[in-house]
Parts: C-alpha cells; structure tokens; sequence
C-alpha cells in the first residue's frame, strides 16, 4: 500500500512539476537617461532594465461627507 501511495505522489509530482516552471516571467523594457559626467564634463548614458506593470481600472473612492 505504502508502495502505490508513493508511485501516486512521485507520479503528481512529474506532471506538476512542467505547470509550475510556465510561470510568466514580468515584461521589461530597458531605458535609458543622458547625464553629464560631473569630473569629465561628457555626456553619459545610463541605462537600467525596469518592469513593465498593468494598469487595473478601478472604482473611485467615495469623498467624505463635510464636517458640521
């Protein structure tokens, strides 16, 4: 018994193991920012990889009722 129980497991293991390593990876985008260099005076572009993130619509908040 112990034997089937854990070809079971072994076996849901194998098959989850795939769904799990489909996960989305995050969308980025590289950007980058001309600034000058402060010791040489150069132009230097500094780039950095950032997240893209969706915008979720939302309700507004209620105003609060004025104070008396």
């Amino acid at each position: 018994m112990k034997a089937l129980l854990t070809s079971l497991f072994v076996a849901a293991s194998l098959f989850a193991a795939p769904a799990m390593a489909e996960e989305k990876k995050p969308e980025t985008k590289k950007v980058c920012i001309k600034t000058t260099d402060a010791k040489t005076g150069k132009e230097v572009e500094k780039c950095r990889v950032v997240k893209i993130h969706e915008k979720h619509e939302g309700t507004k908040v209620p105003e609060k009722a004025p104070k008396k």
